[in-house]
């Protein structure tokens, strides 16, 4: 019985853009006893894997987290599967505020120590003690009491590009570095102060109320849902957002916009900008905020180190990074002393610009056909090639090109090479070079974006 992913990351993408149909990108947890996580975990997959469900998930004793990519028609099937459990009957399921059909691409279930790493050993902790769980407008109505302390429970990363007003951002990098901090800033307000908190989806902050409640602080508020349902919440019901700027999340997108203040600047330039960026170099892969115009001069790389490392031949680069740990990750979250204009860890940061925002729902409606696939990059003349597969491509059309680590990029194309001379129409066997200002790689796809009168 299958029990783990038969395809690529890069098949399953294909895959979906054949179907044409449209994925929610969701999230959701519970705390509960699970007396064997292995089987639960098993059971979980094969349900899943028939629902075409593709996400991140965590199970252990404690509990689960879950990051997903659910079919939209499929939404009651997947519903169907938590029932089943008593633990998660009626469960809230937090739905994205930006939706993108390639979030997830792989379904990935792993059994952990616990579903939220906080370095406690101390079996007296009842994380089922929670605070009072607040809505949005009440978690906004204690935010202007003067007699409130709040507190972000996320990582530097997450706060930098946005947070709530007048929140403590503490500049860690995992969950438990913040608890000790945070208990040891404020053990001079336990009884007289509201202790309101806050993380992305809930579930840090679920801990992390049960935790101070069992550190003797009286008076522990949480954000329900986090900052996605709050999102939800006050654009249903018109109420003022009182977080700035972007939420960091953990998948292709890497952020969702809530208001269109920008308070983060470029980390290689300075310029006001939140878009966060993963290291081209496969042997760091170290994610950092990095502006249009660095990512075409730098090559998505963070330091003029990776960049050149990139331009080495691939035999080269994979003996560079023999015995490294951090090339099959995602991303790597730390630091770089090569990154001069951080400000993570600093709340009182003020807008520094005005984002542009797109209706990214929209997006998932425009009609776009396979082109064919990328087959190498020339880093030094920046020219890209391509083997056309399916369809036509020709001067003046509109293509996107869409890789996990690319992410999606829309370009017009004003020159096709085919064979070495320019042509004005490639054909589908034609393999075809353009120029680009941005570095593709073999996991690339290049789609032709079909104009508004073949999208009716």
């Amino acid at each position: 019985m299958q029990l783990y992913n038969t395809l690529s990351a890069e098949e399953r993408a294909q895959l979906i853009d054949e179907a044409g149909k449209e994925r929610l990108t969701l999230s959701f947890y519970a705390y509960a006893k699970i007396e064997d996580p292995k089987k639960f975990r098993d059971e979980l997959f094969i349900a899943w894997n028939a629902l075409d469900a593709l996400g991140r998930i965590y199970v252990a004793h404690e509990g689960i987290n879950a990051q997903m990519s659910v079919p939209a028609d499929q939404l009651e099937a997947f519903r169907d599967t938590l029932e089943g459990y008593e633990f998660m009957r009626g469960i809230r399921l937090n739905v994205a505020v930006e939706q993108d059909n390639h979030s997830f691409l792989k379904l990935t279930i792993k059994v952990r120590h616990k579903i939220v790493a906080d370095g406690l050993n101390d079996d007296t902790f009842d994380v089922t003690n929670k605070g009072v769980h607040l809505k949005a407008q009440e978690f906004n109505d204690l935010l202007e009491d003067p007699n409130t302390i709040v507190v972000d429970f996320r990582n530097h990363y997450e706060s930098e590009v946005g947070h709530f007003e007048g929140a403590i951002t503490p500049d860690v990098e995992n969950f438990r570095e913040s608890l000790p901090i945070i208990n040891e800033q404020l053990q001079d307000f336990k009884e007289d102060k509201n202790l309101l908190m806050y993380c992305t989806g809930g579930i840090r902050c679920e801990k992390a109320s049960a935790y101070f409640k069992h550190q003797g602080f009286k008076n522990v508020f949480q954000l329900e849902g986090g900052i996605i349902e709050y999102t939800r919440q006050i654009k249903e019901e018109g109420i003022k957002s009182k977080f700035i700027g972007k939420n960091f999340v953990f998948d292709h997108r890497l952020g969702e916009r809530i208001t269109d203040d920008i308070i983060s600047k470029c980390h290689q330039c300075g310029k006001p900008c939140d878009n966060h960026t993963n290291c081209s170099n496969d042997a760091c892969h170290l994610l950092f905020i990095q502006c249009d115009e660095c990512k075409a001069v730098m090559e998505n790389c963070c330091s003029t180190e990776c960049l050149d490392i990139t331009h080495l031949p691939l035999a080269e680069q994979v003996k560079l990074r023999e015995g490294l740990q951090v090339g099959n990750k995602v991303f790597r979250k730390g630091k770089s002393d090569a990154l001069k204009f951080k400000t993570s860890g600093d709340s009182s940061v003020q807008p520094l610009a005005k984002a542009q925002t797109k209706n990214i729902r929209k997006k998932i409606t425009v009609k776009k056909v396979l082109l064919g696939k990328a087959e190498h990059y020339y880093t030094k003349s920046k020219i890209a090639q391509f083997l056309i597969e399916n369809k036509e491509l020709s001067v003046g059309d509109k293509v996107l090109i869409s890789g996990p680590t690319t992410g999606e990029q829309e370009v017009t194309i004003t020159e096709i090479h085919v064979n070495g001379g320019p042509c004005e129409t490639a054909k589908v066997g034609d393999q075809i070079t353009f120029e680009l200002p941005f570095r593709v790689r073999l996991s690339d796809k290049l789609y032709k974006i079909l104009p508004p009168s073949e999208n009716a």
